[in-house]
């Protein structure tokens, strides 16, 4: 059996989170953190540990056949791979950012500034659709510091949490685009069947972790009011107790909607609500 190849990022925001997911997969491997390669023994896969601006490639030539990287990193290296799956996490903004005394407000006021970037490409097509020229400085890293220096009038880089920025007396101004960790693939190879098992167990995962298993125990006169408030995956399950005026319901419902809903199944009558995380979800 053909043994597939994940490509996933040795260090950096994307590694912890990358690991947890596999290993979450039910997938099986160690040493990850002193070695390139590790072997999963458990299913037909080696996991390849490489600097995040390699994935991307390495997937395209075929050198591995998957890769978990940001899809900052995908648009910034202009490969030509598959979107297999959004994996919500690693999410973050490139923005463009000014210090806090800028004379620049919008877009429009670039025209003719010069901007620091460690993501020249995904810029620079940004800035041809806007029409505006502007002096991209290529900084392979700490972008913020460049305004500072008189390198740059502004920045574009990636945010989260807007701290660095502050720290560094900027401010953003304009959100250029959103990213998350993506699962690519080698085009045309997508539908492989090692591939859609990985797939499969990834989107597992995924979906039990958005959703909370809830039981409850109710009176049955209340039964058609809770229910009500219940779709589940498909439909809440109702089991008779020894007292025959109650039931106990099991149903799966989204976190999001989480406290929305308790709340609301209190009020309709809904008693000894146990909440309970999901390991995985098969559809």
């Amino acid at each position: 059996m053909k043994t597939l190849k994940i490509a996933i990022q040795k260090s950096g925001r994307l590694n912890e989170k990358s690991v947890e997911l596999l290993k979450n997969c039910g997938l099986s491997f160690e040493n990850y953190k002193s070695s390139l390669i590790s072997s999963v023994s458990n299913f037909p896969l080696e996991i390849l540990f490489l600097r995040d601006d390699d994935i991307p490639e390495y997937v395209q030539d075929g050198i591995a056949d998957i890769g978990i990287v940001g899809e900052n990193v995908i648009q910034e290296t202009k490969v030509e791979v598959a979107y297999l799956q959004r994996l919500g996490f690693g999410k973050c903004t490139l923005k463009l950012a000014v210090p806090v005394d800028s004379p620049i407000k919008e877009v429009k006021d670039l025209e003719g500034k010069a901007i620091a970037t460690s993501y020249p490409n995904i810029l620079s097509n940004f800035l041809s659709k806007e029409n505006i020229n502007a002096d991209i400085k290529m900084i392979s890293g700490s972008v913020e510091i460049a305004p500072g220096l008189g390198l740059s009038d502004a920045i574009f880089d990636i945010v989260s949490t807007g701290g660095t920025l502050k720290n560094n007396g900027l401010k953003p101004f304009h959100n250029v685009i959103s990213s998350e960790a993506i699962l690519i693939g080698r085009k045309g190879e997508e539908n492989g069947e090692l591939i859609q098992e990985l797939i499969q167990r990834i989107q597992s995962v995924l979906r039990a972790k958005d959703n909370k298993y809830i039981v409850l125990n109710v009176e049955r006169k209340n039964l058609e009011k809770v229910t009500a408030l219940l779709p589940g995956v498909k439909s809440p399950s109702v089991i008779a107790l020894a007292d025959e005026d109650w039931v106990a319901v099991h149903t799966v419902i989204p976190e999001k909607d989480f406290w929305d809903r308790i709340n609301e199944l209190k009020s309709a009558g809904a008693q000894g609500i146990l909440v309970m995380p999901i390991e995985k979800i098969i559809m």
